[in-house]
Parts: structure tokens; C-alpha cells; sequence
């Protein structure tokens, strides 16, 4: 085994279990690594949080943290992989739970993004839901006018996704409602990160997940 940090090849074995590298002098649980590469193949794998803590035997609460933990180095990725793209053609898309649909208060918790195109890709920029302004329409009496536009809106935006020639952005789009849905609803706080990493798993193959993935661990210890 080589140091994580260093890729010394010397390491020393301490009481508590730990490595030590010889060169660096730094420390690391080889039994840890194992298991979070271990996790990292399951989230890859598409396993929810439930599912992979009864397959791995681990707890939940754990799991949880190591999946949340992959978001933010994907979203980190992302976000340093689309600069200075060029943009092919961009579109909008509002997504709301399908059980919240039927109730014209549930507007304000619609998630809106901006979808691009790029080098075959898609990078989705997350923009202001209507949310922190509930209360104030609701208080003014004025939801009813922005749910008859939003219901407009929806039905422009529906007739124009059947319409409209398939592209990169309407395969996501796709792909997207079907991955949100093994979520069984996402928080608002959490949604962006839920979004990117549907983004990296449509524009990567699963190896390529796990590659990426793996380094973007690595280099973070």
C-alpha cells in the first residue's frame, strides 16, 4: 500500500491501527479508505442512502454524511469544469413535485433552473425559487394571480418539451425526473446538490463516476 497523500511506498502500522507514512509523517486509516470507496461505488451504483446502509451494514447517519460529502465534491467539480465553456443553446425548466401540483400554495416551491449545453454535456444553473416570498404574497392575497401564471407557464412549457427536436438538454430533463424520484422529495436547501449530482451522472458513464470520484476523494484527504 502507498501513502495517500505522498505515494511513499514505506508506511508503518501504528497501535491504533492507523498508517504512518515514513516521508510525510502523516497519518490515515486504511480501513476507513476501504469503506469509503466502498460507499463510493454504491452511490455511483445509484443505491439511495436506505438501501446502500442495509447492503454495507453500516449506519444510516453515516452513510447519509458520506453521500451529502460526494455531493459537494461534485458540485465543486462541476462548477470548475464548465468554465469558460461554449455554450451550444441553454432552456428553462421549473420542476415541482407531482403530489404538490393540485395545491396553488405549493408554487412558491417549485425549483427553477437554467439548462446548458455544452461539449456534449449539461451544466444546470440553479436560480431564486419564490419561496421566502410565500408569506408576503399569501398575506396580500395575490397567489391566486401567480399560481394562473405559473399554470400557464407550465402548460407553455409542456407543449413545448413534446414539441420541441430531442437535444442534450431535453435528455436531461428526461433523465432528471426519473432520478428525482427514488429521492421521495428532496428539501429545498438540499435541492442544488441533488441537481448537480444528477448532472455528473448523466454527463458520466459509471466508470467514470467512480474515477472522478475517487480522485476528487483523494485529493480532499
Amino acid at each position: 500500500m502507498k501513502c495517500i497523500y505522498c505515494q511513499h511506498t514505506k508506511l508503518y502500522e501504528l497501535k491504533s491501527g492507523q498508517m504512518k507514512c515514513a516521508k510525510c509523517k502523516k497519518k490515515f486509516s486504511e480501513k476507513k479508505i476501504k469503506t469509503d470507496l466502498k460507499i463510493m461505488e454504491y452511490f455511483c451504483e445509484n443505491f439511495t442512502v436506505n438501501e446502500a446502509s442495509k447492503k454495507l451494514f453500516i449506519n444510516y447517519i453515516t452513510l447519509k454524511k458520506r453521500y451529502e460529502f460526494f455531493r459537494q465534491l461534485i458540485a465543486n467539480y462541476l462548477e470548475k469544469a464548465y468554465q469558460n465553456k461554449q455554450i451550444i443553446e441553454y432552456d428553462e425548466y421549473i420542476y415541482l413535485e407531482k403530489s404538490k401540483k393540485k395545491v396553488k400554495e405549493n408554487i412558491f416551491d417549485a425549483q427553477n433552473f437554467l439548462t446548458l449545453a455544452y461539449d456534449d454535456k449539461v451544466y444546470n444553473l440553479l436560480m431564486p425559487n419564490l419561496n421566502k416570498y410565500k408569506n408576503q404574497f399569501l398575506d396580500n392575497n395575490i397567489e391566486e394571480v401567480y399560481f394562473k401564471e405559473f399554470s400557464k407557464f407550465m402548460m407553455r412549457n409542456k407543449i413545448s418539451k413534446t414539441k420541441k427536436r430531442e437535444n442534450r438538454i431535453t435528455q436531461f430533463w428526461l433523465f432528471f425526473e426519473e432520478s428525482i424520484l427514488k429521492y421521495k422529495g428532496v428539501r429545498s436547501e438540499n435541492f442544488f446538490y441533488y441537481l448537480k449530482e444528477i448532472e455528473f451522472k448523466f454527463n458520466y458513464s459509471k466508470e467514470m463516476q467512480k474515477e472522478i470520484l475517487a480522485e476528487l476523494y483523494q485529493n480532499s484527504l
